[in-house]
């Protein structure tokens, strides 16, 4: 069903939310990549220049679900990722700016060392509860692999005379202390605001590509064009999981959005656009393709893109282009979605890949 853009935000409207990002977050042409790749018009939205800590997605999340935390009086927010997470990051940023104590379960899901350095250096400094944990190599900790390690936390914090939140990763599936998609309803949100930019610059948008690592931000944004009624697809560049049951994510995280916001999303199984050819060799790893991507993005924009999840979202959307994905005439937006210090600990990785 198509709705209004008013009635939609009215729906968004009715969960609070705190102020911390400065919106809405720059879109510009990328005129000399496009020109370079010969490709379609190709477009950036900068959801790296949110303002938290070093910027990116997740602090247009972390508005809704930071008031959530407020609301339900918790001192200690408990949440994990990789050792190098944007999402813990901004986090524990977000914790720190309204007096909470942020904990972070860190898990070693590939190999850049317990060096202090990218965001592990950026957490400490914000005086989060670090705590680093092992883990399978190349992929995404799911929540009920971490279940017990965040029963154990929570008791620990109880026990200390504190409250616990405990928000799951990405902050868009419901689960630990979240009742809500939150995350996910933050960017159908976020897709309104860039539909209103495309507006004003008389300029529509056939695809937006974008790095899916917990689907949060792909589901949003899917769910926003679909309750518009717009024919924008939504292309997922999943950093970690298979196509299969990542779209099973996605789908579920729009449904839950539905019911939140009380607008029906009937998706059908095309509709949910994910290219899992370009994780490199799974959660984290680095290619050359990506290494190449970065530099390319950097040396014809002055942009830097992450080896994580941008460079990924990069690399597939230079390969679609040489594979003819898109028209000359098409406007492709590229969502960069922050996480340029995690350029840091790869250097090394990067560098080969280069010379």
């Amino acid at each position: 069903m198509i709705y209004p853009v008013r009635t939609i935000e009215e729906k968004i409207n009715r969960y609070q939310k705190k102020r911390l990002l400065y919106r809405p977050t720059p879109v510009s042409k990328l005129e000399r990549l496009s020109k370079h790749l010969n490709g379609p018009n190709l477009w950036i939205k900068r959801e790296d220049l949110t303002g938290l800590a070093l910027g990116g997605n997740k602090s247009r999340k972390l508005e809704y679900i930071i008031q959530d935390v407020i609301d339900s009086r918790a001192d200690t927010v408990i949440t994990w990722g990789s050792i190098q997470s944007n999402w813990c990051l901004q986090t524990a940023a977000a914790a720190r700016k309204f007096g909470i104590k942020p904990i972070l379960l860190l898990f070693e899901t590939y190999e850049t060392q317990k060096i202090m350095d990218g965001n592990l250096l950026l957490d400490f400094i914000l005086d989060a509860d670090i705590r680093i944990k092992a883990a399978q190599k190349g992929r995404v900790v799911k929540a009920e692999e971490v279940e017990g390690i965040l029963e154990e936390v929570f008791n620990e914090v109880m026990e200390k005379g504190h409250k616990a939140y405990i928000i799951p990763i990405g902050g868009s599936m419901i689960g630990g202390s979240m009742k809500l998609p939150l995350g996910a309803v933050a960017y159908v949100d976020a897709y309104l605001e860039l539909k209103k930019q495309m507006k004003s610059l008389n300029e529509g948008l056939d695809s937006i590509v974008l790095a899916s690592g917990s689907g949060g931000t792909q589901a949003g944004m899917l769910a926003g064009a679909q309750l518009c009624g717009d024919s924008t697809r939504i292309l997922g560049i999943s950093v970690s999981e298979d196509r299969d049951s990542f779209s099973q994510d996605i789908k579920k995280v729009s449904d839950d959005v539905g019911d939140c916001l009380e607008l029906k999303i009937d998706f059908k199984d095309e509709d949910i656009i994910v290219f899992d050819d370009y994780r490199a060799g799974g959660y984290g790893e680095l290619n050359e393709e990506v290494s190449e991507a970065i530099r390319l993005m950097a040396v014809t924009e002055g942009i830097f893109i992450d080896p994580i999840y941008t460079g990924k979202a990069a690399a597939a959307l230079i390969d679609l282009i040489h594979k003819g994905r898109f028209k000359k005439q098409d406007n492709v937006l590229f969502l960069h979605t922050g996480g340029a210090s995690a350029l840091f600990p790869h250097k090394q990785g990067i560098k080969k890949f280069l010379l």
